[in-house]
Order: structure tokens, then sequence, then C-alpha cells
């Protein structure tokens, strides 16, 4: 079993690799982290996830650009495919769901897709509708899958404005259902006025609450 110093280390090595675009080091590092007894939930949340949480600033900063970040992506996968296998889940939790799409009228993803990666690497099961997405799409899949949360992004103020009609749709179907807004145009405040349960200024912020929501909605329901 490794020190907390060795941990530390590695986590370090592999929050570098997928910040540096290095796929081969994200990969050889996380099978180092499993053969040093490292829990790979663990290493996914502290080292890929977080590292993740850094490129979204970078892209935000526009220090990094869509071509880094798409690397930076890959480098992630590669770290995920060696670890995801090895994440103990216990025989009596439920694996979270969540579907997520860019709603109609817009065809920016960029944001959307880097929302998805951060709940692949907090290993929740993830629903991608993909962009411009038909309102009525987000209803059947919710009633197909019974996710926990439905996030939709838009990146424009015209196509964010079908999100509370798409809200008035999924309630129409599930009155409890969860849903969750993010996107350039939007705040907390209009997230709120639209009828959403959460928001998630940033991709780094996404999970967190994503989980905070759901303990706030369970609370609420009793």
């Amino acid at each position: 079993m490794a020190t907390e110093e060795r941990t530390q280390e590695l986590m370090k090595v592999l929050y570098d690799a997928v910040i540096n675009m290095d796929e081969d080091t994200a990969r050889d590092i996380s099978q180092a982290i499993l053969s040093e007894g490292i829990d790979a939930f663990y290493a996914v949340n502290n080292g890929l996830a977080a590292a993740m949480e850094r490129v979204g600033e970078l892209y935000a900063n526009s220090e990094y650009f869509v071509p880094e970040l798409l690397l930076c992506s890959d480098a992630l996968y590669a770290g995920l495919e060696v670890l995801r296998p090895h994440i103990k889940v216990s025989e009596t939790s439920t694996k979270k769901q969540i579907i997520i799409g860019t709603v109609e009228g817009d065809i920016h993803d960029i944001g959307k897709n880097l929302v998805k990666i951060m709940f692949e690497a907090a290993s929740w099961t993830v629903h991608d509708l993909g962009r411009d997405v038909n309102l009525q799409k987000f209803v059947d899949e919710q009633k197909r899958t019974q996710s926990d949360i439905v996030a939709m992004s838009a990146l424009m103020t015209t196509s964010m404005l079908a999100m509370p009609k798409a809200i008035e749709m999924l309630r129409a179907e599930d009155r409890d259902v969860a849903v969750m807004l993010g996107g350039a145009p939007l705040t907390r405040e209009i997230a709120t006025s639209y009828g959403a349960d959460g928001y998630a200024e940033n991709a780094g912020e996404a999970v967190k609450e994503a989980n905070e929501m759901l303990e706030r909605l369970k609370k609420q329901r009793g």
C-alpha cells in the first residue's frame, strides 16, 4: 500500500498528465496507481476530475482552446479506461444517472461535452443526447431511463428561452423530475425563475451541484 506522500506524488503526475495532454503518461500512471494499491475512485476524483476542472478554467480564461480541450479529454479518457473497471461500487448502491443535452436551436456543445466528462469521471451513467436536442427528446429519455437529473445547456440567449418550456414538459410527465441548467447566458437567478432545481456555472462545479441538488430535493420531499 502506497504511503500518503507517494499517493499524492502519483496524483500530481496524473493531474499534470491530463493538463499537459499526455495520453501515454495518463495511462501508465493509472496502471501504477492500481499496482500500488491506491483506490481507483480516489484517483479519478483527485487526479483526473481535478485536472479537468483546471482545464475548464484554462479554457474559460482563453489560455486553452478547443484543440487543447480535446487533447486533455483524450488523456482523461486514457486514465479512465484503466481506472474505471476497478472502481468499487457497493452492492446496495445505485449508480446515479444523468441526461444531458444542448437545447434545440443551439449547436454549441463544447461546454456540454466537458460537463459530460466530469460526470463520467465521477462514475455517473451519462445519457448524452447531443446538441440541438428537440425538447420532447428530453422527456422521452427521462421516461425511458428514470434518470436522477435532466441537465440542459444553452450558449445563446435565443436558445435558452426554450428551457422553461422544456421544464414544463418534463414536469407534466413527472412532477418530481430534477432539472439542472447551465450555459454562458444563464445565471442561478434565471435558472430558478425558469423552474430549475439547480444551476452550474461551469463544468468544474457541475457534479458538486448535482449531488447537493439531489440532497436538497431529498430533504424537501421528506
